[in-house]
């Protein structure tokens, strides 16, 4: 008798032999489904995000000039309701001039662009401000409070009124008791 061609080893029954076609596992499936989902989701969110035909173009014939620029410590709020004015102006408070004792209907922001700005404010605190400062003042009557100049230069501030249409920048308002000169 002849040695067989091949020899004949015992082999273990196969899993996947004997298992039926996606037989696998319900959490295989599950996680196989999630990947899937995640590609998805990558792959729209990169479409999504690519950079698109450029419809967007350069300006012309435009120049811009910063009059004054300064940094505020507190926080910026501005809102408005109803019909609002804005207003952007240059203020020049001459050496040992005053605003005198006012109070604002609305915000108004400032940068100090040069010379010294003292103010008094309703609780009789002093605020002293130069080139670079950012000047909030608050609103309502409930704040009166007076510009300085205790300097030898003039000072020149850039303001911006934000406030109810038809109303003034600034309202007159008495000397809250403040003992300041």
């Amino acid at each position: 008798m002849l040695p067989p061609r091949h020899p004949q080893v015992p082999r273990s029954p196969s899993p996947a032999r004997n298992a039926t076609p996606n037989a696998a596992p319900r959490a295989v499936r599950r996680w196989r489904r999630v990947r899937q989902a995640v590609v998805a989701a990558v792959c729209a969110a990169g479409v999504a995000a690519a950079p698109s035909a450029a419809v967007a173009t350069p300006g012309s014939g435009v120049t811009a000039r910063t009059l004054a620029e300064g940094t505020a410590e507190r926080g910026v709020e501005i809102s408005a309701e109803g019909r609002t004015e804005v207003a952007h102006r240059e203020i020049t408070i001459a050496p040992g001039g005053s605003t005198g004792w006012h109070h604002h209907p609305g915000r108004l922001l400032a940068v100090v662009q040069s010379g010294t700005l003292t103010r008094t404010l309703d609780d009789c605190t002093v605020e002293v401000s130069g080139p670079g400062d950012t000047v909030l003042e608050p609103v309502g009557e409930d704040h009166p409070h007076i510009g300085r100049n205790l300097g030898t230069e003039p000072v020149v501030l850039y303001a911006t009124y934000v406030k109810p249409a038809g109303t003034p920048d600034s309202v007159d308002a008495p000397d809250p008791g403040c003992d300041q000169p």
